[in-house]
């Protein structure tokens, strides 16, 4: 890597000059251009760019990515516990206490060298294109926090975009390697993730305006279809980020229905915490009153162990009465595997 500044990529646009950063969302109140991210779990973080350009291919240039052995990934879950989990949900569902539940495990790899974010941004942008493509680097020496911010993101699912009081979210429900393999129980799981998330919007959203425009969308990805939906709703003017991400996080087509209880669910089977996976990123301008927050799915991101950097990677299934436990297994894999592909390579 040759910046040690922050950079922060979404889509055709790059971000330099970090000046501020907060730690809560109720800060979130200066004018500005933000790039923002918030853990499953809640843990906020905003860092506010002073410079936001149309993104250039020598913008990126001497960033690389050191590829990584697919045999070295090791998962929270086996797939013996996995499936066993998927029981445990199903026997929930039959008790009356989830509806559906989204059930994750993460993959983690020990690192020789720090991850450049940047540098693999560069790789996803060629094998894998996605609507909410996007890499943020943070070092711990600009921002004052214990850590550096190392993510990049090939997300294909909208969180919540905004333009003025207008707030839309996109949920994925339904994922198949192609349009052919989709089954009943996709469709299903998706109605009803759209039921969860009107019921989320309607708490922030005027009465009456939240409505579908769209529902079982069928959009195609590298490797794998999805069934997607939009579910739209006009703000009071006055609504603050803090008020909507309390009450919409943490997205519900990752977490499941009603919220509340797959949240225990959750807590319960998953060994480990999610952290910035199923979590959001995005960015803010409060100048012109608009963002785009993705799900942080197809996410990659760097933590600590030891003192070593280690890279980690999520991947899930939503889980109703209707999944067969081996096939959600094999659903996490088929999420996973092209994006492992591709983290074996380097640049």
């Amino acid at each position: 890597m040759t910046s040690t500044h922050s950079i922060a990529v979404f889509g055709d646009v790059i971000a330099t000059g970090m000046d501020k950063v907060i730690t809560n969302a109720a800060d979130l109140n200066d004018d500005g251009w933000w790039a923002i991210t918030q853990t499953f779990e809640g843990a906020f973080l905003g860092f506010r760019f002073a410079q936001v350009h149309p993104l250039t291919e020598s913008a990126l240039e001497g960033f690389s990515h050191q590829g990584i052995d697919q045999s070295t990934w090791q998962s929270s879950m086996s797939e013996t516990e996995y499936i066993a989990a998927v029981s445990a949900i199903r026997n929930d569902i039959s008790s009356g206490w989830v509806y559906q539940t989204n059930l994750c495990r993460l993959l983690s790899a020990h690192l020789d060298t720090e991850f450049d974010s940047i540098g693999f941004l560069k790789l996803l942008q060629e094998h894998n294109p996605a609507p909410y493509l996007c890499a943020i680097f943070v070092p711990k020496s600009e921002s004052g926090l214990p850590h550096d911010v190392r993510i990049a993101s090939a997300s294909p699912e909208l969180f919540l975009r905004r333009s003025g009081n207008t707030i839309l979210t996109s949920p994925i429900k339904g994922t198949a390697g192609s349009a052919d393999l989709l089954l009943e129980k996709d469709r299903a799981e998706n109605v009803m993730i759209v039921d969860l998330m009107r019921n989320d919007l309607a708490e922030v959203c005027t009465p009456g305006s939240v409505h579908v425009p769209e529902l079982l969308r069928l959009e195609q990805h590298p490797g794998l279809v999805h069934l997607v939906s939009d579910v739209q709703g006009e703000l009071e003017s006055d609504t603050t980020w803090a008020h909507i991400l309390e009450r919409v996080m943490p997205p519900g087509s990752v977490s499941g229905a009603p919220k509340s209880s797959s949240l225990e669910v959750i807590r319960r089977l998953e060994p480990v915490v999610r952290s910035i996976y199923c979590g959001v990123i995005g960015w803010i301008d409060q100048d012109k009153s608009t963002a785009e927050l993705a799900v942080g799915i197809r996410t990659f991101w760097q933590s600590e162990e030891n003192g070593e950097p280690v890279l980690n990677f999520g991947t899930g299934a939503g889980i109703t009465w209707g999944s067969d436990p081996a096939g959600e297994w094999q659903e996490t894999e088929l999420k996973a595997r092209h994006l492992l592909t591709i983290a074996a390579m380097s640049t």
